[in-house]
């Protein structure tokens, strides 16, 4: 049986059209993609991000364990402060990529990808049971958050007419605990849509209510609610990695261009001595950004041709609702990367044109 957030009542009444993802019963679309997509870009969207999942980490022993853990370096976070970050396979491959919160040296609370989270919180157990470390626990708490994203350009206005906390003082991937609406919020300025924002934690008995003050909040200033369907839209415009398709357990973090979050001058961490190798050895293959110079919509799984020859596959693929035009995210051969390489993309019975692009495709 799916599972539902806390708005899915709301969602039914605002017409939204509900699909399945990663266990869930979620909405991909309202008014449409298009729209909701540009809207974000534009003026302001809210997403119900409920299903994503967190577990907290607590303990003399935290930051040893998330150091082991995770392939950043948690060591540099300050109380306050939000991470990107990934855990790995020893092989390299990728668990799970998610945002790691400090509140403090022994609190710590983890966001993952919501198909995820009991893959993570066993994976996170196994590690702990066979780490040295025993002053440090781990809850699955996804059950005590409903979360929801305030994305756009309009979003801090938004947000500040419902909170006296100060939002000009919470940097990029910073959080502040506060209250929205009057509701005990975690407020995060963080997204996955590539425009500022914040994500929101509360209680699911709140989620409803923090729903509907911001959307009477921001109705003037073009404010509506978004489903997944755009999510993926705007992430893909930004070359933002989604877990399945840009990273696996068969795609690392090198391949995925995430050596910016891959500390490797860490003592130790999962997966280090193969991304060692890895790195030493110069990766095979790579992420590109593809734009279609004829028309199509690319899709995963696509093949990706150079001179004739199959030199990759699509991972993601869309038409671009701000360029108006197809773009891709493709796995290629390493020595095929470099922008204005003209690629051809497979679609159905036909191979469409493409060049290789620097990424984002759309500016901030």
């Amino acid at each position: 049986m799916l599972k539902r957030t806390a708005l899915y009542s709301v969602h039914r009444e605002l017409g939204a059209r509900m699909v399945e993802f990663g266990g869930w019963e979620m909405p991909v679309q309202y008014r449409g993609v298009i729209e909701e997509h540009l809207a974000v870009r534009h003026a302001a969207g809210l997403f119900d991000v409920s299903h994503m999942g967190e577990i907290e980490v607590q303990g003399r022993d935290a930051l040893a364990f998330l150091q082991e853990l995770t392939i950043n370096d948690v060591a540099r976070l300050a109380n306050g402060q939000a991470q990107y970050t990934a855990m790995c396979y020893p092989d390299g491959g990728v668990v799970d990529d998610l945002l790691l919160y400090r509140f403090d040296a022994e609190h710590y609370l983890l966001c993952v990808n919501a198909a995820n989270t009991e893959k993570d919180f066993a994976w996170i157990e196994q590690v702990l049971e066979d780490s040295q470390l025993s002053a440090v626990t781990c809850r699955n708490v996804s059950a005590d958050f409903a979360q929801l994203a305030l994305q756009g350009p309009g979003a801090a206005l938004i947000l500040s007419r419902l909170t006296d906390t100060d939002l000009s003082r919470i940097a990029g991937y910073h959080f502040y605990e506060g209250l929205v609406a009057q509701v005990p919020t975690l407020i995060s300025r963080t997204g996955y849509t590539g425009e500022d924002g914040f994500e929101l934690y509360s209680h699911p008995e709140s989620a409803e209510t923090l729903w509907n003050h911001l959307l009477a909040a921001g109705r003037e200033d073009g404010l509506v609610p978004v489903g997944l369907g755009a999510r993926d839209t705007l992430r893909l415009e930004m070359k933002y990695p989604l877990y399945g398709h840009e990273l696996s357990p068969e795609i690392s973090p090198l391949e995925a261009g995430l050596g910016w979050i891959t500390r490797l001058e860490k003592s130790s961490f999962i997966g280090r001595q193969a991304l060692l190798r890895q790195k030493e050895q110069g990766i095979a293959r790579c992420l590109v950004g593809l734009r279609l110079t004829d028309a199509g919509v690319p899709r995963a799984g696509y093949p990706v041709y150079h001179g004739g020859e199959p030199i990759g596959i699509v991972t993601s693929g869309t038409l671009s609702p701000s360029l108006r035009q197809g773009i891709a995210i493709a796995l290629v051969r390493s020595d095929v990367r470099r922008p204005g390489t003209l690629l051809e993309i497979g679609i159905r019975r036909r191979r469409v044109a493409a060049e290789i692009v620097k990424t984002p495709f759309v500016a901030r």
